[in-house]
């Protein structure tokens, strides 16, 4: 007969302390203990003492008590406090690479970010750089006595669970073994796909207090998330969780086909979507730039200036591309039953008119589209969001293991 596991009491108070972080991070202002007690379903005297200790910590601060009423003690409104815990985000992007240190009450504490053209970079050549941005992040951080909770790393491809990224084709990358190098061993970094990365700093509440950032704007817990550069990466949104897939791999819209003999593409399949909509495929299409550097922002820029000059061979290309973007993500929609779309990357270049011309477009490609009401918007965080969502996947590690955090500073 298997033995159970007795639950000891510093797995229940760590269990608390992790509920009790989770429902400031995603309540719409500041809570007082009974307002938590009342949320979490925890008695008034548990959460006095998983309070204590988390002001204790540093953690959680204490606002000024307000009367809610004419009688009675006033409350003392509890925030999350910043400054002493942070997760750190790295990214390598065909347009550049960087690192990000986040709070957890949002504050973005460092960011540094390269812009370089990677076509043709070696990955050890790429990961020493930013082993050695990390160290310079990670000193300053130290001296400051701010925990780092975990490091995070965003990659446009394929990245498996025992951390090799299959592949990356519009890097040039294929089965790269992320051990191998020191930055990845030495912080133990979670190796994730870029797409999935993005669309987590969407997320309201998913590792940082984002209340303030989304003040007054619905924001959906159901969503598909497009990436878009030169490639196309995609995520899917289920109730504020990314859906993974069986090996990681879902979301990958950029590779559905919307036409069987359209242009092959990096992937060997012919017709898909990034070959229409891709920031390469674009430009090459409209003739803005020449091939070789047809993934420029110079090149972007010229793409953008003959678009609202309405160059006929630009317009045309364009238009080829909302067709297969609708096709694309209509056909999405009608497999994963969602009705919000955040649509990121270079195409918020392209403003509002962009957008509401994809979404008139997906009701006659959505089934259902006359029970819903799809949306299709620019995502709220926009600039670097991979590189956001990598540190929130850091910061994560704390919020799911508080008091191996704490413990020594309470």
């Amino acid at each position: 007969m298997v033995s159970l596991r007795r639950i000891n009491q510093d797995d229940l108070r760590n269990h608390n302390l992790s509920v009790v972080i989770d429902t400031l991070l995603r309540a719409s202002g500041p809570m007082s203990r009974a307002d938590l007690a009342k949320e979490t379903g925890l008695t008034k005297a548990t959460m006095s003492l998983l309070v204590s200790l988390l002001i204790d910590a540093g953690v959680v601060k204490e606002g000024e008590p307000q009367n809610s009423a004419s009688y009675g003690r006033p409350s003392t409104p509890l925030m999350l406090g910043g400054g002493k815990v942070c997760g750190i985000g790295m990214q390598v992007n065909t347009d550049g690479y960087g690192c990000m240190a986040l709070d957890i009450n949002h504050d973005i504490l460092r960011h540094e970010w390269v812009d370089a053209d990677m076509s043709g970079v070696e990955p050890d050549v790429v990961f020493g750089k930013l082993d050695a941005m990390a160290k310079a992040m990670a000193e300053d951080l130290e001296s400051k006595r701010c925990i780092i909770a975990g490091v995070s790393c965003a990659l446009p491809g394929l990245v498996t669970s025992d951390k090799r990224l299959l592949m990356a084709r519009n890097l040039g990358w294929e089965n790269v073994d992320l051990t191998t190098f020191d930055v990845m061993r030495g912080y133990d970094v979670t190796p994730c796909n870029e797409a999935k990365l993005a669309a987590i700093a969407q997320i309201p509440g998913y590792a940082c207090a984002r209340a303030d950032v989304f003040d007054g704007v619905d924001c959906a817990d159901s969503f598909l998330y497009l990436s878009c550069d030169i490639g196309i990466g995609g995520a899917i949104v289920r109730d504020g969780e990314i859906v993974s897939g069986s090996h990681g791999f879902a979301g990958e819209i950029g590779h559905v086909s919307v036409s069987l003999d359209g242009p092959l593409c990096g992937c060997g399949r012919r017709g898909c979507l990034e070959t229409y909509a891709g920031r390469r495929a674009l430009v090459e299409a409209s003739g803005v730039a020449e091939k070789n550097a047809a993934s420029s922002g110079e090149a972007l820029e010229r793409l953008l200036d003959a678009w609202h000059s309405h160059d006929v061979r630009t317009v045309e290309a364009v238009g080829r591309a909302i067709d297969a973007l609708a096709s694309a993500i209509g056909s999405a929609l009608n497999l994963v039953d969602v009705d919000t779309v955040l649509l990121g990357g270079w195409w918020t270049d392209f403003g509002p008119f962009f957008y509401e011309t994809l979404e008139n477009r997906l009701e006659s490609q959505v089934l259902g589209a006359s029970d819903m009401q799809v949306s299709v918007s620019i995502p709220l965080v926009a600039d670097h969001p991979a590189l956001y969502g990598a540190a929130e996947v850091g910061l994560r590690k704390f919020i799911d293991n508080p008091l191996t955090f704490i413990t020594d500073k309470a």
